[in-house]
Formats: structure tokens, sequence, C-alpha cells
């Protein structure tokens, strides 16, 4: 069975290291965002999982479209591909897990092995541009 999953993420680094995340149970590392709910734009998906994942508020004048990845996606069955349009933004607030998530982490390239097909695809882009140690 062929499909696509409809994700945004946030790609924030902070000294050539980026914000990611592990979901309780899992062993695998995300970037933090989320699937698209009803008629929601980019912004609004971003803005509300971001809320809900980590507690922060994106300040919406700061959003920026980075780039539009994709990839099997991790765990699902061959050919369910996850579709990841990624936006850097700042945020408000102070970072803290919630919601689905058990640790917020900050990774640099040498761990792109510990995250998803598509995050892996991000980690190479954003290396290649000279942002990732």
């Amino acid at each position: 069975m062929q499909g696509i999953i409809d994700k945004l993420a946030l790609i924030y680094i902070v000294g050539g290291r980026i914000l990611s995340t592990r979901s309780k149970g899992k062993d695998t590392y995300y970037l933090p965002g989320g699937k698209r709910e009803g008629a929601e734009t980019d912004q609004e998906t971003l803005i509300r999982e971001i809320k809900e994942e980590l507690t922060v508020d994106i300040l919406p004048e700061t959003i920026e479209f980075v780039g539009q990845f994709e990839a099997q996606a991790h765990g699902k069955a061959e050919g369910m591909i996850v579709q990841m349009r990624c936006y850097s933004a700042q945020f408000s607030g102070e970072l803290q897990a919630a919601s689905e998530i058990e640790e917020v982490v900050w990774l640099s390239y040498t761990d792109r092995a510990r995250t998803s097909p598509v995050d892996q695809i991000i980690f190479d882009y954003l290396k290649e541009k000279g942002l990732l140690v």
C-alpha cells in the first residue's frame, strides 16, 4: 500500500547542534513537529505541534521555510512515504518535553544514525550547508 504522511518539522540549531525529540517507548529521534490536522496551514500546524510537544510558543513572524524532504516512513509499511516540510523559527518559553515526548536533546551530525530516515536526509542537507557539526 502506497501513501504519503504529511508532516511539518521545526529546524532549530544552536552551536551546530539540532533540537530533536524522542517519543515515549521509542529509541529513534525525530525533529519536533507533526501531522497537519484538517485544513491547517503549515504555520498553524507547526505552531500547534511545537506547543503540544515542547510547551514553547513559536513566534509567527520568525517562521522561515527551509525545505521539503521525503523518505520511507520509519516503522511503516514499505512504500509509505513521509513528506516533511521544514521550517526554522524562534520561540518564547522554556523547552520541556510534553505530550508523547519523553526526551528533548541536542544532536550533532554524528548522531545521524539515531534518527528517522527522513531526518537523516535533513541532517545531510544541513551538514552540506555547514550548519551541523
